[in-house]
C-alpha cells in the first residue's frame, strides 16, 4: 500500500457506494492521474483491525463484474454449508457451523453485498471465526471458476523456481536459503537438490520462511532429510473422513551432500503459514533448528477446494497433522520462535547467532 501511495500520490474520496459493518465500496479519484476508481475494503469480522481486502479497479471496469442478489447469496451460503457437512475435517463442528452460518444470514449480515469478491471475503472471514480454522475460505471468480490445473503443466512452477527464491553465502561461511513455497517434490526435487548442494559446505544455515505461505508436506520431508544423519519421524497426516493416515519420515538415500551436525536457523513471521509452519515446528520439536522471528500464522490443516457454483469455490480442511513428539500441532496458535524478534530483524539476529556458533566451533 505504501508503494501504491508513492505511485498514485493517494486518492480523493468522491462518494460511498455501499457499506456494511465490515465492508465498504467507495468511488475515489487518483491524485496523480485524476483517474476515477472503485475501491473495496473488507476488515475481519473477528479482528476489525486487520484489513482482509483492499482493492482498486477502474470505475468503468467495476460495472462489468457479477452483481449478486439475495437469491444468489443464499445459494452460495447453502452450498457452502452442504459442502462443509460433507467434507470438513470435524463433522460435528461442520454441522454447528452450518446452523450458525444460516443464523448470520438470517440476521442480515450479508445484506446489501452485491460484489462477489466482497461477499467471498466476508463469508470466508466468518467461516474462519466460526470454525477457528484459518485454512477454510471462499474464493470468487468473476469470469467463471477455473477448471483443474493440468497435472503435467509445470510452467507455473518453473516461473517461480519451485519457491527457491535465492541461495547465498554470507560471511563467515553462513548459508542462506530464501524459500517462498514448498512445491511438489514430484516436479521440484532437482531444484531442491541443487539448492542444498550449493549450501552443503556452509558452517551454518539460515532458512528464510518469512514470506512462505505453505505447500506440500512431502517437500517439507525432502528438505528436512538433508538435515538429519539418520531416518527420523517427522509427522503423521491424519485423514479422518478417509480413515487412514500418512506417515512422514526423512529419507535415507539422497542425491548430493547432507547438512548434518551444523547449526540451522529458521526465520518466521506472522505470515509464515501451513507447510512452512510444519517445517519450523518439526525442526523446533526435534531440536534441530533455532526458530528466529515472530509467531507464525497458525494453520495446520490440509485443504482442498470444492465448487459451490459457477463463480464460487470453498476451501475445506480435510486432514490434520499430528507431531510424534508433541502429539498435537500448531493449529490456531502458531509456532512460537526460540528467539523472538520482529520479522524485519530476524535475518540480522540469525546471522549474529550463526556467526557466534561458528566462532565457538572454530575455537574448539
Amino acid at each position: 500500500m505504501m508503494r501504491r501511495r508513492a505511485s498514485t500520490r493517494g486518492y480523493d474520496l468522491l462518494s460511498v457506494e455501499g457499506e456494511g459493518d465490515f465492508w465498504i465500496v467507495f468511488r475515489a479519484r487518483e491524485i496523480k492521474s485524476s483517474a476515477e476508481v472503485i475501491g473495496s475494503m473488507v476488515v475481519r469480522s473477528y479482528e476489525p483491525g486487520h484489513v482482509t481486502l483492499l482493492s482498486f479497479v477502474p470505475a468503468g471496469a467495476h460495472a462489468n463484474e457479477v452483481n449478486l442478489d439475495k437469491a444468489e447469496r443464499t445459494r452460495v451460503i447453502d452450498g457452502a454449508a452442504k459442502l462443509l457437512d460433507e467434507y470438513y475435517l470435524y463433522p460435528d463442528m461442520a454441522r454447528k457451523v452450518s446452523v450458525k452460518l444460516k443464523a448470520l444470514q438470517g440476521r442480515g449480515e450479508y445484506r446489501g453485498i452485491t460484489d462477489g469478491e466482497i461477499f467471498a471475503v466476508r463469508l470466508g472471514d466468518d467461516l474462519v471465526e466460526l470454525t477457528g480454522d484459518k485454512h477454510v475460505g471462499v474464493d470468487f471468480f468473476p469470469k467463471g471458476a477455473p477448471g483443474p490445473r493440468p497435472r503435467r503443466d509445470t510452467r507455473w512452477l518453473a516461473d517461480r523456481n519451485c519457491g527457491f527464491e535465492s541461495a547465498e553465502h554470507f560471511p563467515p561461511n553462513i548459508g542462506y536459503l530464501k524459500l517462498t513455497a514448498f512445491d511438489d517434490p514430484q516436479y521440484c526435487t532437482p531444484t531442491a537438490v541443487a539448492a542444498m548442494n550449493f549450501l552443503a559446505d556452509s558452517d551454518a544455515l539460515i532458512i528464510d520462511l518469512r514470506d512462505n505461505h505453505g505447500g506440500a508436506p512431502q517437500m517439507v520431508a525432502l528438505l528436512a532429510s538433508y538435515l538429519f544423519d539418520k531416518r527420523t519421524h517427522l509427522d503423521d497426516i491424519d485423514y479422518p473422513t478417509r480413515h487412514y493416515a500418512e506417515h512422514l519420515w526423512t529419507r535415507l538415500n539422497l542425491p548430493g551432500k547432507k547438512f548434518t551436525g551444523k547449526p540451522v536457523f529458521v526465520l518466521t513471521s506472522g505470515s509464515t503459514f501451513s507447510a512452512a509452519e510444519e517445517f519450523a515446528y518439526d525442526l523446533k520439536s526435534l531440536k534441530r533448528a533455532t526458530v528466529v522471528g515472530e509467531t507464525t500464522g497458525g494453520g495446520a490443516h490440509g485443504t482442498a477446494p470444492h465448487r459451490i457454483d459457477d463463480h464460487f469455490f470453498i476451501r475445506i480442511p480435510f486432514a490434520r497433522i499430528i507431531n510424534p513428539i508433541t502429539k498435537t500441532d500448531w493449529e490456531g496458535i502458531g509456532v512460537e520462535p526460540n528467539v523472538e524478534v520482529s520479522a524485519a530483524e530476524a535475518l540480522a539476529a540469525a546471522e549474529k547467532l550463526a556467526a557466534g556458533e561458528i566462532g565457538e566451533d572454530r575455537l574448539h
